[in-house]
């Protein structure tokens, strides 16, 4: 699923009571897809609207969340401080993520992928 240049990997929809998970990706560990379920429900439970996981053109993760025009009880900026925590909470998971993503479907480089992030093989 894309979204304006943009791979889905999951989300959840407050409205529908549903969740989707991109099944391009489904070699992504298990426990890591039941962290993501959890994550975007839980999200959607809390601020409502629609909350999504997505990687942009070049593999970063990113997260976007939206809602209806007449969802009045859709608050703005809760979704966006939540998006924060999440962002800091789950920081380690969306750079492995992102190294997923630029090794597996972007078929970069491992070696070079770590060398520009700094990490040396010793």
């Amino acid at each position: 699923m894309a979204d304006n240049g943009k791979i889905v990997l999951c989300g959840s929809n407050a409205y529908e009571k549903k969740y989707y998970f991109n099944k391009d990706f489904d070699k992504i560990p298990e426990s890591i897809k039941e962290d993501l379920h959890i994550m975007c429900v839980l999200f959607t439970e809390e601020v409502g609207g629609v909350f999504l996981i997505a990687f942009d053109e070049d593999g970063a993760p990113i997260i976007q969340t939206d809602s209806d025009e007449n969802d009045f009880y859709y608050d703005e900026v809760s979704a966006g401080l939540l998006v924060k925590e999440v962002q800091k909470n789950k920081r380690e998971l969306f750079e492995a993520l992102g190294l997923y993503y630029r090794v597996f479907v972007l078929k970069e480089d491992p070696a070079v992928i770590l060398a520009q992030s700094g990490v040396r093989d010793e």
